[in-house]
């Protein structure tokens, strides 16, 4: 098997899925489920160290600038409500509602 660092979340997570398989058949034996065991632990850590570094590359798009370029903000991972989510799109909507009133696609 590759190293963990070279492996993309995929196939990190293929990989996660053959060891809970393997553990799950209950044929194994100690040592060899131990092993087994401590490998998942390993491409768990891989898979979630790679989706906290895709949260962080995440961006929001806040419109769009007069020469067509796209504005954006990083995504804060905050908690929120889902009744703030709701009030967040939609004074974004009415802020882009005022960029494009012909209703025009181009």
């Amino acid at each position: 098997m590759a190293k963990q660092e070279k492996l993309t979340f995929e196939q990190a997570l293929e990989s996660l899925e053959e060891v809970v398989a393997q553990l799950e058949t209950g044929q194994l034996g100690l040592s060899e489920s131990l092993e087994c065991y401590q490998q998942g632990v390993g491409l768990l850590k891989h898979c979630h160290e790679a989706l906290s570094g895709a949260e962080r590359k995440i961006e929001l798009l806040t419109g769009i600038d007069s020469e067509g370029k796209a504005i954006t903000e990083p995504f804060e991972d905050e908690e929120t409500t889902l009744e703030q989510k709701q009030n967040s799109r939609s004074s974004r909507r009415s802020a882009e509602e005022d960029v494009d009133e012909s209703g025009d696609l181009f």
